[in-house]
């Protein structure tokens, strides 16, 4: 075998792994949450609206959107993906709200698995869709080709870079050189006709992380906080699948490492009071993510500062459930309910209502 092939053997086994980890193993945190159960809204008794008349819509990067959710970045590269992709971008077409696809390294590295990816567009031909590479590729430099080929393929609306140095640190074959990424990032943003999102996998972005991606160029930051899946313990059962019950860390920092990251609720209120500093920075757009699974931490996040909530797991298990499109619109009622009993008819009334810090 030659070598090309035994690397687009790996590739191919860790997604499907990714895939299987995810719906059925054990990788939540453990020792931290999100923060959203630290907050509640007040209650408006007189809320002066009528149910029916409340509106979920709102903008992300100068598109309405239906509401403001967005699927958030899974998979791709491999044969069993397109047919993931094919339904979620239905998905995200039937709702009008945004989809992120996952790392597209595959389709650079290998022509035949760009379908898995292309299909996206086909399935889902009026809203936001956005490519997405890793740091470590970024940090290696993009050829122009290589960008073209992604945006291309999708019709892309924009270019998420996913920061996932605590995953590529746990990852058995993964790559922990992230020199340069900064660099190569701001390269990116002056060059290309579409914004950067710049997104964690988990772990969340701090204020004084995000003020330095923003000075870089990058138009939306996802914060991808700690409290939903922890990529460190995914890549550890694939490491002990991999190498038995060997592992690289004393047990003691082994458990601080799995459950390593900022909460997504603090995260929030620390770019938010680091956009309050800077006023040129205001039109910087925000999404939260890392937890979601309800409409109420859509609701939350929203108070919190985010233009909008996205995720990942949990639509990935509605959809292997087959209740996709039932626990989207389920979650879209959740935020109604809130909208409604926070006396919000609109999201932008919404973004301005108190939450109260629990006892």
């Amino acid at each position: 075998m030659s070598e090309s092939n035994h690397d687009n053997n790996i590739t191919i086994e860790r997604k499907h792994s990714h895939v299987e980890i995810c719906l059925h193993g054990d990788v939540a945190y453990n020792s931290k949450t999100t923060g959203f159960e630290r907050f509640d809204f007040q209650h408006d008794a007189l809320p002066e609206l009528r149910f029916s008349d409340i509106d979920l819509s709102t903008s992300f990067l100068g598109k309405k959107i239906a509401a403001p959710f967005m699927i958030s970045s899974m998979t791709g590269g491999y044969s069993e993906a397109a047919a993931l992709n094919r339904q979620l971008a239905e998905a995200s077409e039937h709702f009008q709200i945004p989809l992120g696809v996952g790392s597209m390294r595959q389709a650079l590295e290998n022509s035949s698995h760009r379908e898995s990816f292309a299909i996206v567009r086909k399935y889902a031909p009026s809203v936001q869709i956005f490519a997405n590479i890793g740091a470590p590729e970024i940090a290696k430099g993009l050829t122009d080709r290589e960008i073209n080929i992604m945006l291309e393929l999708l019709q892309a609306d924009g270019l998420i870079v996913h920061l996932n140095a605590a995953q590529e640190l746990f990852q058995p074959e993964g790559n922990t050189d992230f020199r340069h990424v900064l660099h190569q990032l701001a390269a990116i943003t002056a060059k290309i006709p579409v914004p950067v999102i710049v997104k964690e996998v988990g772990c969340g972005i701090s204020a004084s992380a995000a003020l330095r991606l923003i000075e870089a160029g990058v138009k939306a930051i996802d914060v991808a906080g700690a409290g939903g899946i922890s990529w460190q313990k995914v890549e550890e059962i694939r490491y002990t699948r991999q190498f038995g019950q060997e592992t690289r860390f004393s047990m003691p920092a082994l458990e601080e490492l799995l459950n390593w990251g900022i909460p997504t609720a603090q995260c929030l209120l620390d770019i938010r009071a680091m956009k309050r500093d800077h006023p040129e920075y205001k039109e910087i757009e925000i999404i939260a993510s890392g937890g979601i699974q309800s409409g109420a931490d859509i609701a939350k996040s929203l108070a919190l500062g985010a233009q909008l909530a996205a995720s990942a797991r949990h639509i990935l298990k509605a959809l292997h459930q087959g209740t996709l499109e039932k626990t989207i619109e389920t979650w879209l009622n959740d935020l109604r309910a809130i909208m409604f009993l926070s006396g919000s008819a609109k999201i932008e009334q919404l973004r301005h209502k108190r939450l109260i810090i629990k006892q």
